[in-house]
């Protein structure tokens, strides 16, 4: 239980830099060809998109709610037993 705090934490924190640093997260990356191509924003907002929904799992995982979260969402594809 501690274990899942401190790296969901630990998780929470390189996110924000993702977001916060972006420039440096992107000097250490690269380009990606994909978001060059489909986002508005290229790798930068790729980064930074990255970094919001690492934010979002990691407080799910925090809080300990990714398990029924998951349940919820996959739950129709195997029953309602799913996991």
């Amino acid at each position: 239980m501690v274990a899942r705090i401190i790296i969901g934490i630990l998780i929470m924190i390189v996110s924000a830099l993702m977001v916060i640093k972006t420039e440096w997260f992107f000097r250490i990356v690269g380009q990606v060809p994909w978001a060059e191509a489909h986002l508005g924003g290229g790798t930068r907002m790729f980064i930074k998109l990255l970094g919001i929904v690492l934010i979002f799992v990691s407080f799910l995982v925090v809080t300990n709610l990714w398990e029924p979260l998951l349940a919820w969402f996959f739950g129709p594809l195997f029953g309602r037993g799913g996991f």
